[in-house]
């Protein structure tokens, strides 16, 4: 996925169509209705690995109903998988995704749980920017070391 900030126009275009198709609320749905889905039918949807769905479940982000020892996943599951994928694709852990996920059953839940995600979003902001500060700091600090071992490297190789 490309980094949305560049000065290519066309940069960051794929994260941008990612970030509004987990948006929508009104997203495709390949069987349309109230239909259910297999774990298979999930994974392949969204491109996420059997494992990936069963770990989601075990932190009780999802909740599929039980047929024997298949899993059948509601509309409500779909959603709730689209929201943590883009949870996850913004930063934020597991527990902070489900805590916003969470907000949506309250009374008054959609517009609440709106408010408080963007609240999480533009704290979470804050902390990809330091991260992103750091890294740069680490970046440049690792371009002199390169560079003053590299001219060691080639002194050591005349000396020799």
């Amino acid at each position: 996925m490309k980094h949305p900030v560049s000065d290519d126009p066309g940069e960051g275009t794929d994260t941008r169509l990612a970030i509004a198709d987990l948006l929508a609320c009104d997203h495709h749905d390949p069987q349309g209705g109230d239909h259910s889905y297999r774990i298979g039918d999930l994974a392949r949807e969204f491109g996420v690995s059997l494992r990936t769905l069963r770990f989601y479940e075990d932190r009780g982000l999802l909740q599929p109903e039980r047929q024997g020892t298949t899993r059948i996943y509601s509309r409500r599951d779909r959603m709730r998988l689209r929201l943590v994928l883009l949870a996850k694709m913004l930063g934020f852990s597991l527990t902070e995704a489900k805590q916003i996920i969470d907000v949506y059953h309250q009374p008054d839940g959609a517009r609440k749980q709106l408010e408080v995600a963007l609240e999480r979003m533009t704290e979470q902001k804050v902390v990809l920017l330091d991260q992103k500060r750091e890294i740069d700091q680490s970046l440049e600090a690792m371009d002199v070391a390169l560079a003053m071992v590299g001219d060691r490297l080639e002194r050591a190789a005349g000396n020799g």
